[in-house]
């Protein structure tokens, strides 16, 4: 979905560190720092507004793993 809000944050912190929007395709992408880390990733819906999807809620939180310089896919489920 376009729009959507997703935050980022290293595993084991509270607050989130990067604040990125899905773009027409419904797709996002963020360069983080290489090395070896966990980070957690959701869907922010506060404020979203979409006519047709009035009811739409985040899914759970995804942890990905990085352990070095690679690119990792991943997706965000909505319900």
């Amino acid at each position: 979905m376009y729009g959507v809000k997703v935050k980022i944050r290293v595993a084991g912190e509270k607050k989130a560190r990067w604040e990125i929007y899905s773009n027409h395709l419904g797709e996002f992408e963020q360069r983080l720092p290489a090395g070896k880390q966990d980070y957690v990733l959701w869907a922010d819906l506060k404020g979203y507004k979409n006519p047709a999807y009035k009811h739409l809620q985040p899914g759970p939180e995804v942890t990905v793993h990085i352990e070095g310089d690679e690119r990792a896919d991943t997706g965000l489920h909505l319900k």
